[in-house]
């Protein structure tokens, strides 16, 4: 009992000390003001995406991930995939937007590194070449077959996360690690608990993303509490974080660096 104690005390003091960091560096970062309201904010280009026209000849696959926009910035982030195939001069921008009405899965609906309503993306995945291409035919079957395009819920899930995760799971090679606080990564239907983790390497069990455990190729271990993600990561080694996401070494899989 005591030891039952003691590791809830541990969880809870994670969970204030994660909400704190995130909060004080939301306020540092004036992501938390919304000045100027969403209609103003920051939608133009990143700079982080390489350029399709002078990259003509090669295919690309990225996934960038942004805090959301106001005061849920500093518990959340919204995750997108973009790609081209070689000889294409454009991206593919995909995601799931909560607002509006009939299907909530999106493309090319925002710049393709663009700012999220003012909050800088952060680039999680970058393959190119030959692996790319290969694997942007199932990343397409992946967008096709997911469950829930035309049902949004914040928490827990489906969302923005969610379906980021549902191509994880789907395309293995594209190694995903969406952070600890990519909430909704771990929505799981109630019929089928246990499956794979977003990396779609490894092993997870998760009630409606609510309460579960992860241990993922890219994830490393994970505990779930009320949607709230804690654990360790092994590649590098890291804590994973609520609110924040994560306390270490980036962590970009890549098969080429970004230019």
């Amino acid at each position: 009992m005591l030891s039952l104690k003691a590791l809830s005390l541990c969880i809870l003091l994670v969970i204030l000390l994660s909400l704190g960091a995130s909060l004080a560096q939301a306020t540092r970062n004036g992501e938390l003001s919304g000045q100027g309201g969403w209609w103003s904010a920051r939608r133009d280009s990143s700079g982080l995406a390489p350029d399709a026209g002078r990259n003509v000849n090669q295919a690309i696959v990225q996934v960038y991930a942004a805090p959301t926009y106001g005061w849920k910035g500093a518990v959340a982030v919204h995750p997108w995939i973009i790609f081209k195939r070689a000889g294409e001069t454009r991206y593919n921008r995909y995601e799931v937007i909560s607002w509006g009405s009939g299907d909530k899965v999106r493309h090319n609906s925002n710049l393709p590194d663009g700012y999220w309503y003012g909050a800088k993306p952060r680039l999680l995945v970058s393959h190119r070449g030959a692996d790319a291409e290969a694997m942007i035919p199932h990343i397409e079957a992946a967008i096709r077959s997911y469950p829930w395009p035309k049902t949004y819920h914040a928490w827990p899930g489906p969302n923005s996360n969610t379906f980021l995760a549902h191509i994880g799971r789907e395309v293995p090679a594209l190694k995903l690690d969406l952070p600890a606080n990519a909430l909704g990564k771990d929505y799981r239907p109630l019929w089928r608990p246990v499956g794979l983790p977003p990396s779609g390497r490894g092993i997870q069990v998760s009630v409606l993303g609510v309460a579960g455990v992860t241990l993922g190729a890219e994830e490393g271990f994970e505990l779930n509490v009320l949607g709230l993600n804690m654990g360790l990561d092994f590649t590098p080694l890291r804590l994973r974080l609520p609110f924040i996401g994560g306390i270490g070494s980036e962590n970009v899989q890549q098969d080429n660096p970004p230019g």
